[in-house]
């Protein structure tokens, strides 16, 4: 761990594309454009531009995923897993990361200044599904003329993403990583992700999507925020953490946060309703829902027959739990694809994904090593 540095500070580089009437054709049909992606970039490309790395952010996540950034300071979100020495190693390799189309944090999304009325686009801003947010990863890569990914690589909605590149653009992929994701939302999944929106839409300050340069609805937020964190802990990991302390030892049985797990979660939603637009939470839960390559729909046999997988799981993980993981792995392995299975014995339950480092770090090491370099991976959890 001592050969591991910090990448200092970073900056937030912007593309823009689909210039009318050029627009990006979403998978509804509808026309957008044109399309900005906020993205960041670490490392250097070779001469072959043949070791980049994209990686791909979860819900709430952005394009800051390590460094410090030079406006706010702020660490990125995968700083532990993205610099020099760590498991996405910047001197051997160039590391990207966009903010999704949908976003709110650079790329163009519901807060976005529709060009054809001045105004933010709000609900008129088209449905948008996970294969429009590849599909605009893709212009991006191709702007950069990097032909062929060394991997994809993400956890949660990134995952999906991952799996996403590999129904869409085989061919532009050398392997593939997805962490705690799946094929398709379950009924369940699909109701925590119900709940937050109409938590949303509840909050009066919504207005029907309207309330940009007015109050933001941020209680709604709040508590889809604070629904969605409980999903991403485990039973373990709350105890662990809270157990039932209580904030104060004077609690006198008001409707207060007595208890420090509710504290918490009060914590949560008041930062992130500082950091997140209401109606791109909307629009990037729906997507998620809708998102399905169940039944082999994401692999096109014969058009990658080299492509290469390691599927991470987390034991404690109940929002994405261990069977959605190994029935990705399952499909793999009947489409005779190379698949490495790996399960990680954690309790922190879904967030597992941004901590577990350690062990994820020596996994992905030795998977881009074989994928890089033609090292041999760990072997003992391949199934």
């Amino acid at each position: 761990m001592n050969k591991e540095k910090s990448l200092g500070t970073v900056e937030t580089h912007y593309f823009t594309f689909a210039e009318p009437p050029h627009e990006l054709i979403l998978q509804s049909g509808q026309k957008i454009g044109p399309v900005t992606l906020a993205y960041e970039a670490y490392g250097a490309l070779n001469k072959e531009k043949s070791n980049a790395i994209l990686v791909l952010h979860a819900l709430s996540g952005d394009a800051h995923a390590a460094g410090r950034h030079q406006q706010t300071g702020d660490l990125g979100w995968w700083d532990s897993m993205i610099g020099p020495g760590k498991a996405l190693d910047t001197q051997k390799y160039f590391i990207l990361c966009s903010n999704v189309l949908g976003g709110c944090k650079g790329s163009t999304g519901p807060a976005a200044i529709n060009p054809k009325t001045a105004k933010p686009y709000a609900l008129s801003f088209p449905i948008i599904s996970i294969a429009d947010m590849v599909k605009a990863q893709k212009a991006l890569i191709d702007h950069l003329g990097i032909k062929k990914l060394l991997c994809v690589i993400g956890g949660s909605m990134g995952g999906m993403e991952v799996l996403q590149w590999v129904a869409s653009y085989p061919k532009s992929i050398q392997s593939a990583i997805p962490i705690a994701t799946c094929l398709k939302h379950s009924p369940q999944q699909i109701a925590f992700s119900e709940v937050g929106r109409q938590a949303v839409m509840a909050d009066p300050a919504w207005d029907e999507g309207n309330y940009y340069g007015k109050a933001k609805p941020e209680k709604g937020l709040a508590v889809a925020r604070m629904i969605g964190h409980i999903t991403y802990m485990s039973d373990k990991s709350m105890e662990e953490k809270f157990s039932r302390k209580l904030k104060t030892k004077d609690h006198r049985f008001k409707f207060t946060a007595d208890f420090e797990v509710e504290g918490y979660l009060h914590y949560r939603g008041d930062n992130f309703v500082k950091r997140f637009d209401a109606n791109s939470y909307l629009y990037i839960t729906k997507a998620m829902d809708y998102f399905d390559l169940s039944g082999g729909k994401f692999l096109h046999k014969g058009e990658n027959e080299s492509l290469r997988f390691l599927v991470i799981a987390f034991k404690s993980d109940w929002l994405y739990p261990l069977y959605q993981s190994q029935e990705i792995v399952r499909q793999l392995k009947l489409s005779g694809l190379d698949a490495t299975y790996c399960e990680i014995n954690s309790s922190y339950g879904h967030d597992a994904f941004l901590l577990e480092i350690e062990e994820q770090t020596r996994l992905v090491k030795h998977f881009l090593n074989k994928s890089f370099y033609g090292y041999d991976v760990v072997r003992g959890y391949e199934i």
